[in-house]
């Protein structure tokens, strides 16, 4: 018995690629704040 969600899925795409995007995307934006405010901080002491 299965339900009527599980024979029509609206994506057949991998999970694992679409959860691979989301942690890139979200580590290049940390990754980016993190290097403005070191950026910040090294000018800042000039």
């Amino acid at each position: 018995m299965s339900h009527e969600f599980e024979k029509d899925v609206q994506s057949k795409r991998n999970d694992f690629l679409d959860g691979a995007v989301g942690f890139v995307v979200s580590f290049g934006f940390f990754a980016t704040v993190f290097i403005v405010a070191v950026v910040v901080e090294f000018v800042g002491r000039f």
